[in-house]
């Protein structure tokens, strides 16, 4: 089992920053892959970035050249640092874990609880 907790969340004007954080906890060493999605009020959740336990960064079109993902393997943490945010960036934004599975291990995704940003003047 794996859990994550979402932090840095809020209200931020167009062209502003946040800083969001995920801290995991649990069975780390199982974790593959570490992602942000986003949850627009309507719409289902999308991807707006992860990042590979090997290093590999994949970034939505939207997030590429405003966001970056961020690991810090010693306390446990994946941030999402984002600037030059837009009104079309507001929703809940997920924290996920991805643990491939192995031979004895079957697949499984772990969420966080999402924090919510809102852009808007």
């Amino acid at each position: 089992q794996v859990q994550l907790v979402e932090s840095g969340g809020g209200l931020v004007q167009p062209g502003g920053s946040l800083r969001l954080s995920c801290v995991l906890s649990g069975n780390i060493g199982s974790v593959n892959c570490v992602g942000w999605y986003r949850q627009a009020p309507g719409k289902g959740r999308e991807l707006v970035a992860d990042i590979l336990t090997g290093g590999v960064i994949t970034y939505a079109e939207s997030a590429k050249g405003r966001f970056t993902i961020s690991r810090d393997y010693t306390k446990n943490l994946v941030d999402l640092q984002m600037t030059s945010l837009k009104p079309e960036d507001t929703g809940v934004y997920y924290c996920k874990a991805e643990h491939w599975g192995t031979p004895t291990s079957p697949e499984n995704d772990y969420w966080g609880q999402g924090t919510q940003v809102t852009v808007s003047s």
